[in-house]
C-alpha cells in the first residue's frame, strides 16, 4: 500500500475513533429508553448494570470485605447511622450502560444528601473488569465503594400494605461529572419513575429494610434493567 494510502486509512481510522466517543458520549450516554415496571407488586431496580453482591446484614456488620482490612458497613454506604436489619444491592453501572436511576416503589422522597469523597474519586476499574470478565467477588478491590462521592436518597413508601423505607445511594466514578436529583424532598414518585442520574461510570446501592417473608430475586452476577426487574417480592 502506498504510503499516502495508509496516511489516508490512518487518519479516516482516526476521525472514526473520535466520532465514535462523541457519539457516545454526548449523544448515547443520554439515552433513556422507556421502561414498563412489571404488573406484579415488587421492589424494582433503581439502576440498570450488573450485581456485584446481595447481603443481608445488621448495623454494624461487614456488607462486603473490600480487601484486607478494609470493609464496607451500612454507614460507610448510606453516611449516616442506620437502624434494624437491611438487604443491600449493589448494581454496577459500566460506560455502556443506562444511566438514568428509576424509582424503586411508588413513594415520598424523605431526604436527599449528598456527601463528597474521603479525598478524591477514585476509579472503577477492578469491579468493571470482574463484571466484564465474570470474575467474582465483584466487589473485591473496590474502595470506591466507601470512599468516593454518593448522593443519598431516602424513599418512604407502602408494600404490602406497610409502611417501607428504602435508600438509593449513587456513588460516583473517578470521571463523574454530576450526581442529579430531579425531585426535592417532600415530593412523591411512582414506581419506576426516573429521579436523577449519574453522569459517568458508577455504582447505584439500593439499602432496603428488611422484613421477614421476603424474597430475594436476584443474584451477583446477573444483569437488570432499572424500573422493569423485580430485586425483592
Amino acid at each position: 500500500m502506498a504510503a499516502r494510502q495508509v496516511i489516508a486509512v490512518t487518519i479516516a481510522a482516526a476521525l472514526l475513533l473520535v466520532a465514535g466517543f462523541f457519539y457516545w458520549r454526548y449523544i448515547w450516554f443520554f439515552r433513556d429508553p422507556p421502561r414498563t415496571p412489571p404488573p406484579i407488586p415488587g421492589i424494582v431496580s433503581p439502576a440498570d448494570g450488573t450485581v456485584v453482591y446481595v447481603r443481608k446484614v445488621a448495623p454494624g456488620e461487614a456488607v462486603v470485605s473490600i480487601k484486607q482490612g478494609v470493609r464496607a458497613t451500612l454507614r460507610d454506604l448510606v453516611r449516616e447511622d442506620i437502624e434494624g436489619k437491611k438487604l443491600v444491592i449493589g448494581v454496577f453501572m459500566s460506560p455502556l450502560d443506562v444511566h438514568y436511576n428509576r424509582a424503586p416503589l411508588d413513594a415520598r422522597i424523605e431526604s436527599i444528601h449528598r456527601h463528597p469523597a474521603l479525598g478524591e474519586n477514585l476509579h472503577m476499574g477492578a469491579m468493571h473488569w470482574r463484571t466484564l470478565l465474570g470474575h467474582p467477588p465483584y466487589h473485591q478491590d473496590s474502595l470506591h465503594i466507601v470512599h468516593n462521592e454518593r448522593t443519598v436518597t431516602r424513599f418512604v413508601g407502602e408494600y404490602r400494605g406497610v409502611p417501607l423505607s428504602l435508600y438509593v445511594v449513587q456513588i460516583g466514578a473517578r470521571t463523574v461529572n454530576g450526581i442529579d436529583s430531579y425531585f426535592q424532598p417532600g415530593e412523591r414518585v411512582g414506581r419506576g419513575q426516573t429521579f436523577g442520574m449519574i453522569r459517568i461510570g458508577s455504582q447505584v446501592d439500593l439499602v432496603l429494610a428488611w422484613r421477614e417473608g421476603f424474597e430475594t430475586l436476584v443474584r451477583p452476577g446477573e444483569r437488570v434493567r432499572a424500573g422493569e426487574t423485580l430485586l425483592v417480592r
